[in-house]
């Protein structure tokens, strides 16, 4: 699940497997700023600022904004303040892109790192020193939520302990977030949906960003339930959608954990047909939450995992089809460039 990269099959096979499924670029002139992405450096997996503009030649990516995935962590010093390492990292990688010599791709425009906010009040000081690392660049924190009671379901990279958004502790954490104009990337599983809607509504001042439409599962105890699961998350979607601090990201849905199969494919499947499958997910979404309060994401590349990046955006563009110009540049763009303060407006 995000972050944690592909280990099978091998780079060598999977860049084949993709490859037999590639497309042209549908509307290769509209604006993208895709909102969210990883970097990392793996002995089994390398996505960087090379495999990034690798991919995202064929369509009009902008920007970017880059979210945690534990990686470059500091390798001394006090355990809470490790993670700004990898602010440190990203920062250096943004700066690299600004100079102009990659072309067109600003990489990086925003940067969301990860605090631990259990600290409490403590955190504060976490805050700061990721502020100071990327002053320009800087918009939020991801402390990921993700946790099942199924051994078949592992919890995220950061070890959450259940129902952590309700704990004191982290609200009190969480509480140090908007008065230093921070926002919050929620990493959670459709199960815990309610839970992130009362969490919004003590919180109403503080922008919330809800990560892969709710991380729907469809494996361990959820296998061959995607009906049951969708109703579900349908719902706690719907409910959700009266905090009108809490903005979503549209995509995810490549992950293994929801359950669809596709990376077990002998090809990958067309970009018409993930779209037909997934149209009804995203469409309720932005049908509860309005396109200015949407924006579609890679998640990448961990949605590598089902398609490659042209085919995924693709996606989009075939389920935005019978959306306004207006729509479509909020759900392209506009949205995730005034989420995350990056400035400029698409022409």
């Amino acid at each position: 699940m995000d972050p944690t990269p592909t280990v099978d099959p091998t780079p060598t096979e999977k860049d084949a497997w993709l490859a037999s499924g590639e497309e042209e670029a549908l509307e290769p002139g509209l604006a993208i700023c895709d909102p969210h992405h990883h970097l990392w450096d793996h002995p089994t997996s390398r996505y960087l600022l090379d495999e990034l503009l690798d991919d995202t030649r064929a369509h009009r990516v902008e920007k970017t904004v880059f979210v945690e995935c534990g990686s470059m962590y500091r390798a001394e010093g006090p355990e809470a303040f490790r993670p700004v390492g990898e602010t440190e990292f990203v920062q250096g990688i943004a700066a690299q892109s600004a100079s102009g010599s990659y072309g067109r791709l600003r990489a990086n425009a925003g940067i969301v790192s990860h605090a631990n906010l259990l600290l409490g009040a403590a955190v504060g000081e976490v805050l700061e020193a990721h502020i100071a690392a990327s002053p320009n660049r800087f918009r939020g924190i991801r402390h990921s939520a993700a946790w099942h009671p199924s051994e078949l379901i592992r919890r995220s990279h950061s070890a959450p302990p259940a129902e952590m958004l309700a704990m004191p502790t982290f609200r009190e954490g969480f509480a140090r977030l908007a008065p230093l104009g921070l926002s919050f990337d929620a990493w959670l599983f459709h199960t815990q949906i309610d839970e992130l809607r009362d969490l919004a509504l003590a919180f109403p001042e503080t922008t919330i960003i809800l990560d892969h439409v709710g991380g729907p599962l469809g494996i361990g105890p959820f296998e061959d339930r995607r009906e049951e699961v969708y109703a579900g998350w349908k719902e706690s979607i719907s409910a959700l959608a009266a905090c009108e601090n809490v903005v979503v990201k549209l995509g995810g849905l490549m992950m293994p954990i929801c359950g669809f199969g596709w990376h077990k494919r002998p090809h990958p499947p067309s970009s018409a047909e993930l779209a037909e499958t997934l149209r009804p997910w995203l469409l309720h979404v932005i049908d509860g939450f309005g396109p200015e309060r949407c924006m579609f994401e890679s998640n990448f590349p961990v949605d590598q995992a089902s398609c490659s990046y042209t085919v995924l955006w693709n996606v989009f563009k075939r389920v935005s089809e019978g959306f306004s110009d207006g729509e479509r540049a909020a759900l392209f763009h506009d949205t995730a460039v005034r989420v995350y303060r990056l400035g400029g407006h698409a022409p």
